[in-house]
């Protein structure tokens, strides 16, 4: 036994189910066809072709459009999207009062997300702006599948951007950009993706600390440099003694360049203009005389 359900529409779907006697029923479900054109839609059509004929030559001044080479155009004809995909780029023809279009632009846009304030993971407050590049790859998810992708992608860049600095320590912040410059971008192309939008580059402008924080940086760097400075001093120092134990070794091994020494230093000395002189006076010369003194009297050194 076969039963049959009818009803007006183009699109059928079967679907089998028992009856209560036991024997098989093919029942024959119509659906409607969301793409069919109704009685209305085809009059109005054919009353805007009417009008065309009728202010012809004026109408094709509204019927014709152009769109550039960068740009592409969306056509719906009462609010049905029209056969064929986008328009452009060139001309392209459209029925007044039925027929209405949106263009869309193919170019890179760029914006500026305001600055956010973000508490890093080891809980210190900065204030972090960023700047978003981005380009529509497909105009027809960017009418139909969001309201307005512009609006959109700005607020879900601000957010994006809490949310991936959150994440992180200051250190990184300051010393990572690239890393989060990458990771943002990553996000935003993912979720923008059903949109028709494609994120390109994100790029993070300015971190802004607070003040307090920024004088304990510079203290902290600046007690660095010192340290660092005193170790240089000391390993300087290290390496000048060396130097003059080497010296002292050559010069005990040949006596006259002691005395090129002593001769150096007397030109280095001159040379500043100074008005007293110091000669540096052996106590070898004066041994004899101190030995024929007496053996009770110590030699002592005289003064320079």
């Amino acid at each position: 036994m076969h039963a049959e359900i009818r009803s007006m529409s183009t699109r059928r779907d079967n679907v089998p189910s028992h009856c209560d006697t036991g024997t098989t029923c093919a029942i024959t479900i119509q659906m409607p066809n969301p793409h069919a054109v109704g009685c209305v839609e085809k009059f109005a059509t054919f009353f805007s072709f009417l009008l065309v004929i009728i202010t012809f030559p004026f109408s094709l001044f509204e019927c014709f459009k152009v769109v550039q080479e960068f740009e592409r155009a969306v056509i719906f004809r009462l609010g049905r999207l029209r056969k064929g995909g986008v328009r452009g780029p060139g001309l392209f023809f459209i029925l007044p009062c039925v027929d209405t279009y949106r263009k869309v632009d193919l170019r890179t846009v760029s914006f500026d997300v305001p600055p956010q304030e973000v508490l890093t993971r080891d809980s210190v407050t900065v204030a972090v702006d960023a700047v978003v590049y981005y380009r529509i790859k497909e105009p027809l998810n960017a009418v139909i599948r969001v309201a307005d992708y512009s609006a959109s992608t700005r607020l879900l860049a601000a957010t994006t951007l809490r949310n991936v600095l959150g994440m992180r320590d200051l250190a990184q912040l300051l010393s990572d950009r690239e890393a989060i410059s990458h990771m943002m971008q990553t996000n935003l192309d993912v979720a923008t993706d059903p949109w028709g939008v494609e994120v390109e580059r994100v790029e993070i402008k300015d971190v802004r600390l607070p003040v307090q924080l920024q004088r304990a940086m510079a203290a902290e760097a600046e007690a660095d440099r010192e340290a660092r400075a005193k170790i240089i001093a000391a390993e300087g120092e290290i390496k000048a003694s060396k130097a003059l134990r080497e010296a002292s070794l050559v010069m005990i091994d040949n006596p006259t360049a002691l005395q090129l020494r002593y001769l150096q230093s007397l030109n280095t000395i001159s040379a500043e203009k100074n008005s007293t002189i110091i000669f540096p006076f052996p106590m070898d010369f004066l041994k004899t005389f101190l030995s024929g003194a007496g053996p009770s009297i110590p030699p002592s050194p005289l003064p320079i």
